[in-house]
């Protein structure tokens, strides 16, 4: 039996990311279908509050006990030793002890890693590792302008379709990209044809950089704003131009903007990707932002309500008449040719997705069950040529999960990939 690590980032330490939560557990279910032993083993970020901490440790051992992996968990945390030896790892072992968690380290066939600040020393201890970009572009990008440093993987897999192609509008880090397709659990994710779903919806954040603002720079100048908030306000008079009902369910949050004004005060520049209305450019407070939404037309309610928890999650979506979604603009910056592990949730439940485009693809239709915008005009028109044939978008939406987002067929290439070295190819896919 084959066994595999998965290293998440930033989930048992996340309790309202009911979709963050299903990212990783995709490819946890889809190896486990695939007849692996899996284990998940994620750093876990101490606040400084035990009981807090305490608390959200527990809701993260209910939700793997759902999902029949409450025996796989090793968490851990990070102490500061100095230079430490191949000999002790620097960590503190929170849910198994030191000598299991040593076991399962010792006799894995491989390491996936999502985990991009992954300890080496921990690293080093795995047969196999292969690094899994869920970031593409961006990723690449910080690593090439010397933001962060990513430790030496025996294989690096990617989920952006230019990654390492001479269409990539970034640099590939010297390294070879294996490019895949975010995987989906089929079977946890049923087709559920509902006509009578009135609402287009989507989760998302507000802001990047864990609810503090985003912005991208090379270190020489501030390049662009890389917040959702740019582009969901760059087309926030969209209800008023479709009858179809639009609702965000967004993780509000106090963004950073001193932080912009640090960059101006330095003389660098402040760039949205589009001109934005002048009562929409300057953020006050993500009150103030939630009614200009609700204004022109938008509902909106908070992302830990509608999707706190993974059930809600799925719920949420599966409730849903489909996807309307826009992306963070370092997606049509860089051009990645990007496709949301959120989107795919809704293609798989049957529900078509209106969702902004990131990039030629050479397998993304647009038309069929899945409508890629530029603008303000072609939503508009996606969404009515979405309702006027709405049965057969639905079906469009499942076929597409089907065959291009398969979780069992895109692990069972990763795997072979990894583990067979005279089977690497270019793509695993």
């Amino acid at each position: 039996m084959t066994s595999v690590v998965i290293s998440p980032a930033n989930v048992a330490s996340y309790p309202e990311g009911g979709g963050h939560f299903w990212v990783y557990m995709q490819y946890v279910q889809a190896l486990l279908r695939l007849g692996c032993e899996v284990h998940w083993m994620e750093r876990f970020r101490r606040t400084g509050d035990d009981d807090r901490d305490r608390a959200t440790m527990e809701r993260f051992m209910e939700r793997m006990r759902a999902f029949g992996m409450a025996e796989k968990v090793i968490l851990y945390t990070t102490r500061e030793t100095g230079e430490t030896g191949e000999t002790e790892l620097p960590c503190d072992f929170v849910t198994t002890s030191r000598a299991e968690a040593e076991r399962v380290i010792a006799r894995a066939d491989l390491l996936l890693n999502g985990y991009y600040a992954i300890e080496p020393a921990l690293l080093r201890r795995f047969r196999r590792t292969a690094l899994v970009d869920i970031d593409p572009g961006l990723l690449q990008f910080w690593a090439t302008c010397g933001q962060i440093s990513i430790p030496a993987h025996d294989l690096y897999f990617t989920t952006g379709e230019t990654v390492g192609t001479d269409r990539a509008r970034f640099g590939d880090c010297g390294v070879e990209w294996q490019r895949i397709r975010p995987p989906i659990c089929l079977e946890l994710w049923p087709y559920t044809y509902d006509p009578s779903s009135s609402v287009m919806t989507t989760v998302s954040g507000w802001w990047g950089g864990h609810g503090k603002g985003e912005w991208i720079t090379d270190g020489k100048g501030l390049l662009f704003e890389n917040n959702k908030r740019v582009t969901f306000m760059e087309l926030v008079e969209l209800p008023r131009r479709t009858p179809q009902a639009l609702e965000l369910a967004l993780c509000l949050g106090e963004g950073d903007p001193p932080e912009r004004e640090q960059f101006q005060q330095r003389g660098h520049t402040w760039t949205p990707t589009a001109p934005c209305p002048d009562d929409l450019t300057d953020y006050q407070s993500d009150e103030k932002d939630r009614r200009i939404l609700e204004y022109y037309g938008w509902r909106v309610t908070h992302a830990s309500r509608a999707a706190g928890t993974p059930q809600r999650y799925q719920r949420y979506i599966q409730r849903s008449r489909g996807e309307f979604s826009c992306a963070k603009p370092s997606c049509m910056y860089f051009q990645n040719a990007w496709v949301s592990d959120r989107t795919i949730c809704y293609l798989a439940s049957g529900k078509p997705v209106v969702v902004q485009d990131t990039g030629a693809s050479e397998y993304l239709p647009s038309g069929e069950g899945m409508f890629r915008f530029t603008t303000i005009e072609q939503a508009v028109e996606a969404l009515a040529r979405m309702n006027a044939d709405y049965r057969r978008h639905c079906q469009a939406a499942r076929e597409l999960a089907e065959t291009y987002f398969n979780g069992r067929r895109i692990l069972a290439a990763m795997l072979d990939t990894a583990l067979t070295p005279a089977n690497v190819t270019r793509d695993a896919s």
